[in-house]
């Protein structure tokens, strides 16, 4: 039940008809898993915070530097050398106190993501590295939970809902991220956040994409974006829209398809 502070909290999700009452209960009561308290992390966490849902899981071993500030808006300058995990549930405890921070100060990999991802309901990834976006896409798929995943360059965004273990209308398996990206770029290939740089106010439009995707899995409102990929360029202020299908050649729920430890192997 939500109580009156939480009744008046919410008032503006409760007026909805697409959300209500039903919906915010549905937010309570979510668990949501996000990888990296970054420049994408950051506007997750404080819109997920502030919508409501109930218990935030941060996956994180990084810690707070002046650099970051520019962009990962949920730390502040008085956090300096602070854990991330730590510095993002002081913050979310200030915006909302009704909401559970589960902290997670270690970083994500083949020994503990299966077990990281299987105690949540959702995943966001907003982590900065291919290394990363595989795993957590392919333990999300062994997992069954529902991922929202995203990426950012310097002036350009792209997000995507993945749900492989699923079925679509048609009675066709939903795609991978494997479907997308068959392949991951060899090391070195792409410049990292450090070397390039990044629009700080670009990870928070895609960051706040991403919430918007999660709070519509989790009250069931609208279309989410599985089978299409936004991609959205900061210059040009424009966004397409493309679709993919899933590939048989795809190892997860492909025509050949392999184990999580056979994957691990590969990694």
């Amino acid at each position: 039940m939500l109580s009156p502070a939480e009744l008046e909290r919410y008032a503006r999700h409760i007026v909805m008809q697409e959300i209500g009452g039903g919906g915010q209960q549905k937010l309570k009561k979510a668990r949501v898993l996000v990888i990296g308290a970054g420049g994408l992390g950051a506007p997750v966490l404080q819109y997920l915070a502030a919508a409501g849902v109930g218990t935030l899981g941060i996956v994180d071993d990084d810690t707070v530097s002046l650099s970051n500030l520019q962009r990962q808006v949920i730390h502040g300058t008085d956090q300096l050398g602070e854990p991330k995990v730590a510095s993002a549930a002081e913050a979310i405890a200030r915006l909302n106190p009704n909401v559970n921070v589960e902290p997670h100060p270690t970083r994500f990999g083949g020994h503990n993501a299966l077990a990281l991802v299987s105690d949540y309901d959702l995943v966001v990834d907003g982590s900065d590295n291919f290394d990363t976006r595989y795993l957590v896409s392919d333990a999300c798929f062994f997992a069954r939970k529902p991922l929202v995943t995203a990426a950012v360059g310097q002036f350009d965004g792209s997000i995507t809902t993945l749900k492989p273990f699923e079925q679509n209308t048609q009675g066709e398996a939903n795609p991978t991220y494997r479907c997308l990206f068959p392949r991951k770029p060899r090391d070195g290939l792409l410049p990292t956040c450090a070397e390039a740089g990044v629009l700080g106010a670009l990870t928070g439009i895609i960051g706040t994409m991403q919430a918007m995707e999660v709070i519509k899995e989790i009250t069931g409102t609208g279309e989410g974006l599985v089978g299409r990929m936004i991609m959205f360029d900061a210059r040009s202020f424009r966004m397409e829209t493309i679709s993919y299908k899933r590939s048989a050649k795809n190892p997860l729920n492909g025509s050949d398809p392999k184990s999580w430890a056979a994957l691990l192997e590969e990694a």
